[in-house]
């Protein structure tokens, strides 16, 4: 199957190079570049793509509103592309319905991989965007810690799986980790979300967190 994808961003050589490294893969066709929110929106509308990677600062309607738009009139999947400028954008994205966030110099295979894990129905979080994303929120709500112990209903398994959930890790990167399939993995998800109470893998994230068993300033890859 084709993932069809649409591309927003107001700088025309990112926007331009973005298209042209999904568009030579052979299960990705880019159906439209644009330059702005409104004009995403629109394409969205029209062409019924899979995914729309959106920059989250786009003149007429920012990518933020876009989002809105898109999430709540079809079932096409969003992907904010960020510099981190400005951290808020990236909190007010998630209420809006992103599925996932890009650093801007991504790196070639990881902006392929990114659109198809969303495309798969899956969030995303890139490991140093999830990690700039809680150090911020926990530091800008002031939110106490929650107790360590709200993790003794996991079992060790789906302990593992929640730290790797707040490292960011896809379900393909975290079966690949733990040697396990796939739909394991999307088990052992769904059991972390179900026994802690939480609403999707951006609560995981969080609660990983704020339970201690990430500390804060920890590099992604310890």
């Amino acid at each position: 199957m084709t993932i069809r994808v649409v591309v927003a961003d107001d700088q025309e050589l990112v926007r331009s190079g973005f298209a042209m490294i999904l568009g030579v893969q052979e299960d990705i066709e880019v159906v439209a570049e644009v330059g702005d929110g409104a004009a995403a929106v629109e394409a969205v509308a029209r062409l019924a793509p899979d995914v729309a990677l959106l920059d989250i600062r786009m003149p007429v309607l920012d990518g933020i509103e876009a989002c809105r738009a898109i999430s709540a009139g079809s079932a096409c999947r969003t992907v904010m592309l960020t510099t981190f400028d400005s951290d808020e954008y990236v909190y007010e994205a998630l209420h809006a319905g992103a599925s996932g966030f890009l650093l801007k110099d991504v790196r070639r295979d990881d902006l392929v991989h990114a659109v198809r894990v969303v495309a798969a129905g899956e969030s995303l979080l890139s490991p140093s965007v999830a990690r700039r994303l809680i150090e911020e929120y926990t530091t800008a709500t002031a939110r106490p810690c929650l107790p360590a112990d709200r993790l003794e209903v996991l079992t060790a398994r789906e302990r593992e799986t929640l730290l790797h959930l707040g490292r960011g890790l896809s379900n393909a990167e975290i079966a690949a980790s733990l040697v396990v399939s796939e739909h394991t993995v999307k088990s052992h998800v769904g059991n972390v979300l179900a026994k802690l109470g939480l609403r999707d893998r951006i609560q995981a994230v969080i609660c990983a967190y704020e339970t201690g068993l990430i500390a804060a300033g920890t590099p992604s890859g310890e």
